[in-house]
């Protein structure tokens, strides 16, 4: 079954396309990762998908449900932590809890939310006397309260420092745990590939790869590279035995410090053999293996966009 369809969902503004003509489910159960640079189109289309934005054209569903249409009966069986959101400043936190919980039929109890997320401390603080990260923990909260069967997240450890990073990330996996869907867009590729079980990676709006993290890495030409420290008088040796190795595509030095490039789990192996069978010790051994972010920049780009 599929929580969310999107099929040819085009966004226009005047003469910019936001989005461009793209299809993907997600489904039921799963973390659906949505990732791309600025401006590629995410929040367009988590947006969409939420019923905060009309599609210029393509059709969404979101439980079965049109986001438009339907609006009122979905957002009983939703959460969204918006991107960007504010309440009145006056207005505390234990007010803004109840509140939400007020707004639907089959609410979770906000107390244990509260202090799930680190807000029972709080609940007596003002909206505008919060920081910047005890904000986003309140709209995270917020989003729970509906007791959703499926949740969005437009960038959820936005602001979070790593401790609060981490609990999120762990606050998501629970999530999957209890079976509910979760939706997020992220910048950051190690919270992606940690967290998701498909990727989507959207630029100029769109969807350049959809897969499992694991799968877009082994299938993008992205290289391993094993970075070994040996004693100076042995480096030129050293860039010969590995140069030579099966799995090694190109090899330099760095004063004493060796940079193996190439692909396949046996690389390391094989480097490690390679000195070993020299007689040259090394002092260390480092294995940097490809990772979301390496996809992510070979599929979009290295220059940074304004």
């Amino acid at each position: 079954m599929n929580a969310v369809e999107v099929r040819n969902l085009r966004k226009v503004y005047g003469t910019k396309v936001a989005v461009n003509d793209i299809s993907f489910d997600v489904r039921v159960g799963e973390v659906f990762g949505m990732v791309g640079p600025n401006g590629a189109g995410k929040t367009t289309t988590i947006e969409c998908i939420e019923g905060l934005r009309r599609p210029t054209s393509g059709t969404v569903r979101v439980l079965g449900m049109d986001p438009v249409h339907e609006r009122n009966a979905l957002q009983q069986r939703v959460g969204i932590q918006l991107q960007q959101s504010a309440l009145q400043k006056r207005l505390k936190v234990k007010e803004a809890l109840q509140l939400f919980s007020d707004l639907y039929s089959n609410p979770a109890p906000w107390q244990p939310i509260a202090e799930r997320l680190g807000l029972s401390a709080s609940l007596n603080t003002h909206f505008g006397d919060l920081s910047g990260g005890q904000r986003q923990r309140l709209n995270i909260a917020l989003a729970l309260i509906p007791n959703p069967e499926i949740v969005f997240f437009d960038e959820l450890t936005t602001g979070l420092d790593p401790q609060s990073r981490r609990a999120m990330w762990e606050l998501v996996q629970d999530l999957r745990r209890e079976g509910k869907t979760v939706f997020l867009t992220t910048h950051l590729m190690d919270e992606a590939e940690k967290l998701c079980d498909r990727v989507a990676i959207i630029d100029h709006g769109d969807i350049v790869a959809l897969d499992t993290p694991q799968n877009l890495i082994s299938t993008v030409d992205v290289e391993t590279r094993v970075l070994v420290t040996v004693p100076e008088e042995a480096v030129a040796e050293a860039l010969a035995r590995v140069r030579a190795v099966p799995h090694a595509i190109r090899a330099e030095s760095k004063g004493s410090e060796i940079v193996v490039h190439g692909s396949g789990d046996a690389l390391p192996v094989e480097v490690v053999n390679a000195l070993w069978e020299a007689g040259i010790q090394f002092a260390s051994l480092k294995v940097e293996r490809p990772t979301l972010e390496d996809v992510f920049l070979k599929l979009t780009g290295r220059t940074i966009r304004s």
